[in-house]
């Protein structure tokens, strides 16, 4: 057993080259292998996805490639990649590429999410709970109460400078990586009551919306050697007007959705599409006060993930209220009378789902998966919109009582 543990331990030495150089039609990028001096030793990163792979981070250092009419991100502009020995408070466990990725995704998220204070749980690349409030410990308290068993050993992401009453808070539970843009006088030293915890400072947290338009390649490596690359995504949905009431025609007849988003729903839409960039597809997010209630993602099927996503809401909510009131989850409440009552409490408010929205990365083929978020109180749905049934989801919606709004983004927010 001692020696199963230690492979998660080790620091596997890599193979690959201090410069990597590519071309695309005489214009040539250049990256340099990125270490760091940790304990005396210069080390890159401790193993790839698993400990038996080799893996390295590279900066683009120089070169600026344009593409048709597309301008991608300039060197001087790293956030992960040019972490240097400063940014780190306290190395922990030294990071591993999940770490790195972890971090990388949430900030994908969050240079969405730069208006209010924002606290996002990231873990295996997938957020457990994102959320706004009107200061950092409330934004915290409530993604993590979105799912507070995933949480465990998770990565936060904070915008704002950490303060004591959020360190406290976070010292309370294990996490692996903390990333914020600053630290109040005094939070470190409660933060490093956890031996193990990876505490990184990023500056340009504070510039995080400046990322919001800018593409950057995406390499997808193939089993036989292969290479695909892509430009980056970038969303079009700058603001609440860019939305689209639902519309479609089918057979000559043009359906309408009879009811728009209220301003707090259309505002709930716009924060889970914001999240929807984040999320493995097929995604779909529901959101309440701007903060997400349950997250279904990496189905296969639509529906799969609106069913998913419902399960998780009901388990989740009950894990909350469990934690808060007995310091444990509700899988492990013994007295029968308690799980009655929380279990009564989780049934009246559908899991937390019942006056939320809910965003889809894609678009419905079918109206079963907005039946199940309607059967479960949900008041509003955006979605890319563009399916030949297009006309059968807004009857869903129409149907409901009261009527469920609905908005087209016109675009999808896939992410495999």
């Amino acid at each position: 057993m001692k020696e199963l543990r230690q492979i998660y331990h080790r620091i596997i030495k890599d193979n690959f080259p201090e410069e990597i150089r590519i071309s695309f039609n005489g214009q040539t990028l250049i990256y340099h292998k990125r270490t760091w001096q940790v304990k005396g030793e210069r080390r890159g990163l401790r193993y790839g996805e698993n400990p038996n792979q080799e893996a390295a981070l590279y900066e683009l250092v120089n070169g600026n490639l344009v593409l048709g009419e597309c301008h991608f991100i300039a060197p001087k502009a790293g956030l992960i990649s040019s972490l240097s020995e400063g940014n780190f408070h306290q190395f922990g466990k030294h990071p591993s590429l999940i770490n790195l990725t972890d971090i990388d995704r949430g900030l994908g998220i969050l240079k969405y999410l730069t208006k209010r204070p924002a606290a996002m749980i990231i873990k295996h690349n997938n957020p457990c709970g994102v959320a706004y409030g009107n200061d950092l410990t409330e934004a915290f308290t409530r993604a993590y109460f979105s799912d507070c068993i995933a949480a465990f050993g998770g990565c936060i992401l904070l915008n704002r400078e950490l303060d004591k009453e959020t360190a406290e808070l976070i010292n309370n539970s294990y996490f692996e990586v903390l990333v914020a843009p600053s630290f109040a006088l005094g939070t470190l030293d409660i933060l490093r009551k956890r031996k193990n915890l990876r505490i990184i400072q990023i500056e340009r947290l504070d510039r995080l919306a400046e990322y919001k338009n800018m593409r950057f390649l995406e390499f997808r490596s193939l089993m036989d050697g292969g290479l695909i690359v892509q430009q980056s995504p970038v969303t079009n949905i700058e603001d609440i007007s860019d939305f689209q009431l639902a519309e479609a025609e089918y057979k000559g007849e043009v359906y309408k959705i009879k009811r728009a988003p209220t301003e707090r729903e259309a505002n709930d839409l716009l924060f889970g599409w914001y999240v929807q960039q984040g999320l493995t597809s097929n995604a779909v997010v529901f959101i309440k006060e701007e903060a997400t209630v349950a997250i279904g993602l990496g189905e296969p099927d639509r529906v799969g993930a609106v069913e998913a996503a419902t399960l998780k809401a009901y388990n989740k909510y009950k894990d909350a209220l469990s934690i808060k009131r007995h310091g444990i989850p509700y899988k492990m409440l013994k007295d029968p009378k308690e799980k009655e009552v929380i279990e009564a409490e989780t049934t009246e408010v559908h899991g937390g789902l019942k006056g939320s929205v809910m965003v889809s990365d894609g678009f419905f083929p079918f109206r079963d998966g907005v039946d199940v978020a309607i059967s479960q109180g949900v008041t509003a749905i955006a979605q890319p919109g563009g399916s030949i049934r297009d006309f059968e989801v807004i009857c869903a919606c129409n149907e409901a009582n009261p009527p469920v709004a609905m908005v087209f983004t016109r675009e999808r927010a896939f992410r495999h």
